[in-house]
Parts: structure tokens; C-alpha cells; sequence
């Protein structure tokens, strides 16, 4: 938020509502508090995410998993579930999004899982599985998984069957290691 109101360009930010009770692995009815998480601790003093720059979130050798926002929690625990090695990267912005260090970790591990809570038709992981795979095709050792909401709108009362769960982001690094 601090890198938004910095930045002279418009800036549009959106948070996760659902993390704001603490970080979300996908089960609504575990939902530990921020207190005592490793993410929980911010610098007393001025501190600011730079606009455009990814967090490697962990570092893995087998597979490259991108998200962004709460799902970034639900891929942490699918990939601690799966037992693949995965690099996670957190995009942190989309635009503009990191695609030096997508393209550096794809390079490294030769598949992708892209993870987003929007539905797979126009969600902006299409766009990102397009330019990945321009930019990564003769590096690719699987096609690009995608794991989104469903294609229907968004169904408030069965919120949680519409998100990615870690089930399904697991099931797609799974895939990835398919020969």
C-alpha cells in the first residue's frame, strides 16, 4: 500500500479480505491468527514492497508455482502436501508483474503452476501462461497448468468449493511431473 501512495502513476490495490483474520490455507474452518506467523512481524520503521518485483516465497528445483495474494498461502501448503521441490514465486503486482524472475525460475525447473482465484477464461493467468510460454517454450518440460475459480460467477454461498484449494494445486504439480 505504502509503494501505491508513492508511486506518481495511478495505482489500483487490492487485498484480500479473507486474510485479514490470518493467513488462509484453504480451509475455512482452520484459519490460524497472524500472531506467532513468520508473517506476521513488519518493521516498526518506513518500509515499502517495490512495485514489479516478485517475492521468491520458497525455492525449490521441480516445478514453478506463481500466485499472488491469499492464494499464495494455499500454494504454500500444497506444495508442503505434494512433496514436489517448487520455487513459489509471489507475483505481489500484476502490472507489472515480474517476468524476469518467472522466466529465470522456469528456466531452473522447466514447468509452471499458475494459481489465482479468478476464473480460468480472462483471468490474467492466461495472459501470463501466453507470454510464458513465448518466452519460455524450448525451457518447458510440461504444459503450463493453470488452477483457478470455476468459469460461473462467483457463487457467495459455496465460496469455498469455487477457490483453489490446496487439493487442486497439488493434483496440478502432480501433473507437471507426469512424463
Amino acid at each position: 500500500l505504502i509503494s501505491a501512495i508513492e508511486d506518481n502513476d495511478p495505482v489500483i490495490f487490492f487485498e484480500p479480505k479473507r486474510c485479514y483474520r490470518g493467513p488462509f490455507y484453504g480451509d475455512p474452518h482452520n484459519v490460524p491468527t497472524w500472531s506467532g506467523h513468520p508473517e506476521a512481524e513488519v518493521p516498526e520503521s518506513h518500509y515499502s514492497i517495490p512495485l514489479g518485483q516478485a517475492r521468491l516465497a520458497l525455492e525449490g528445483s521441480q516445478c514453478t508455482v506463481i500466485s499472488w495474494g491469499a492464494m499464495v498461502h494455499v500454494c504454500e501448503r500444497a506444495i508442503a502436501e505434494s512433496g514436489v521441490s517448487c520455487d513459489l514465486i509471489d507475483l505481489q503486482t500484476l502490472v507489472p508483474w515480474d517476468r524476469e524472475a518467472v522466466v529465470k525460475s522456469i528456466e531452473k525447473t522447466g514447468r509452471c503452476v499458475i494459481v489465482h482465484e479468478a476464473p480460468k477464461t480472462s483471468g490474467f493467468g492466461a495472459e501470463m501462461a501466453a507470454s510464458i510460454q513465448e518466452r519460455c517454450f524450448w525451457s518447458l518440460e510440461s504444459p503450463i497448468e493453470r488452477v483457478t475459480g470455476w468459469d460461473t460467477p462467483f457463487p457467495h454461498t459455496t465460496e469455498w468449493d469455487y477457490m483453489p484449494g490446496p487439493d487442486r494445486v497439488a493434483a496440478a504439480i502432480a501433473k507437471t511431473q507426469e512424463d
